[in-house]
């Protein structure tokens, strides 16, 4: 009985010995990488339309318009309602109230309704414009467009890619005479 107690007993500090050769500490694995400091994401700016800011009045908007249709205006003293105007564009502003003057607009009504924040685009706005022949002659004649602003400072403009659709603000290529 001797003989197997040894047995035994030898069977068990086998098993011990590599049960807890298990357990040690493997000095030749790769040291476990230091974990990278949480930071904080960048912050930015919620849009307008998340913050709650309130749209602009639809008058704000009309009357941006309005000034453009003027032809009582000047083309230069417009160039401010329009997102990054030059006085170039003076004059593709002067052919648009032009334009409007003689189709029977002027004098002009402008209306803004369906006003809604931009979503490509923060803080810009998208409104239908509508514009109708004002005073004693008008007639039935609207004209009626989607259109963009921009925020500038604390006024409104029409944005630059609205303004080169509607007013063709970029200048118009000469026709080359046909030999």
């Amino acid at each position: 009985m001797h003989r197997t107690f040894a047995a035994v007993l030898g069977a068990v500090t086998i098993v011990a010995a590599l049960g807890l050769s298990g357990c040690s500490d493997d000095t030749s694995s790769a040291p476990s990488p230091t974990p990278v400091p949480l930071t904080k994401p960048p912050t930015v700016s919620p849009s307008p339309a998340e913050a709650g800011a309130p749209l602009p009045s639809p008058t704000a908007l009309a009357d941006v318009m309005g000034r453009l249709a003027d032809p009582a205006i000047p083309g230069p003293d417009k160039v401010g309602l329009v997102q990054n105007g030059t006085p170039a564009d003076g004059a593709a502003l002067d052919r648009f109230a032009k334009a409007l003057h003689d189709s029977g607009y002027a004098p002009v009504t402008v209306d803004a309704t369906d006003l809604m924040w931009a979503s490509d685009q923060q803080g810009n706005v998208i409104a239908n414009v509508t514009m109708k022949p004002g005073g004693p002659a008008a007639t039935d004649k609207t004209l009626k467009f989607p259109m963009e602003f921009s925020p500038q400072a604390d006024a409104w403009q029409l944005t630059r890619q609205t303004a080169d659709l509607l007013l063709q603000i970029d200048p118009q290529p000469t026709a080359k005479p046909t030999p």
